[in-house]
């Protein structure tokens, strides 16, 4: 057998397979020079960037817990002038498509790092993160409430062209509710999903293991939660749905796929081995194989289930 078909599409973007990094979990990929190829990738989210510079949370703010991790990092970062200036450099003599993951406090600033973004050809696309609160409406997350979450993708949609993926978090009632709000305010995609809230106790010190208290639980153990909820979006949405948590292996990413996903994010593996994403890769290219799938696309969306 020939070697399968990996590429997928996304909307207006082509990527050669559907491994892609999830936000956060990968910096800003120069980090990873050493341990992969990164032109191997299907697609590079870069942490999540602000208007300014951001120290994040203080620590202690990553703390393992059975089946995964929780982490309360505060979305720390470069801010965007020293990723247009540092790390964008770097970024546009890579093959794979680099995606920008934004946040705003207010929906001024996710307007305004769309705008600042716009005019750089290296970024293809834009990944909003509405998992933040609003400080303007009492710190209400934009991403529990499907009026904002609309105003805000329907204000980024108006500053750019490029592909718009919505990153969707999974702490609502209604995933499906938020997947049709962003959908009809013009997102080209979705991700699915951010990370679920959680905690974690020190029994011997009766405090919170994190200094935040609570933070975002990712890995294993939140699979079958995002499994459920790309598989409703997906059945409910006409734009591509992209899954994400607890990808840890071949099996994982092609089990989303399945589901409804077109492509992947691969997030807390990341942190285990980093070379997890080349093996994702291999590990679905000797699937498809042993198979006899000829082309990964076939897959998508092919769950079998009773009517």
């Amino acid at each position: 057998m020939t070697e399968p078909n990996l590429t997928v599409t996304l909307g207006d973007l082509n990527l050669q397979n559907p491994i892609m990094t999830a936000s956060g979990t990968f910096g800003y990929a120069k980090e990873f020079e050493s341990y992969i190829d990164l032109n191997r990738l299907g697609g590079i989210i870069v942490k999540g960037l602000s208007l300014e510079p951001s120290k994040g949370n203080p620590p202690p703010r990553i703390v393992e817990t059975p089946c995964g991790m929780l982490n309360a990092i505060g979305l720390e970062n470069v801010g965007i002038d020293a990723f247009i200036h540092d790390k964008l450099p770097f970024l546009e003599k890579l093959i794979p498509p680099t995606i920008a993951n934004i946040y705003g406090k207010t929906i001024e600033e996710y307007a305004l790092l769309a705008q600042r973004m716009e005019p750089l050809e290296a970024v293809k696309g834009l990944e909003v993160n509405i998992s933040c609160p609003n400080v303007k409406e009492g710190g209400i997350v934009f991403g529990s409430d499907p009026v904002l979450a609309h105003e805000v993708v329907k204000r980024v949609r108006k500053e750019t062209t490029k592909h718009l993926m919505v990153k969707l978090s999974p702490n609502v009632t209604d995933i499906v509710q938020m997947a049709k709000a962003a959908e009809d305010a013009g997102a080209d995609s979705l991700s699915v999903i951010n990370t679920i809230t959680g905690m974690a106790v020190d029994l011997s010190t009766r405090r919170p293991k994190l200094a935040n208290i609570t933070g975002g639980l990712s890995g294993p153990a939140i699979k079958p939660v995002a499994l459920r909820m790309v598989w409703q979006t997906a059945n409910a949405v006409k734009i591509p749905v992209v899954g994400v948590g607890g990808i840890m292996n071949a099996k994982d990413a092609l089990e989303f796929m399945m589901v409804g996903a077109t492509a992947v994010q691969v997030g807390t593996a990341n942190f285990i081995d980093p070379q997890s994403t080349m093996m994702i890769i291999d590990g679905m290219t000797d699937w498809l194989k042993k198979e006899g799938v000829e082309d990964v696309k076939s897959l998508i969306g092919t769950l079998a289930v009773d009517d």
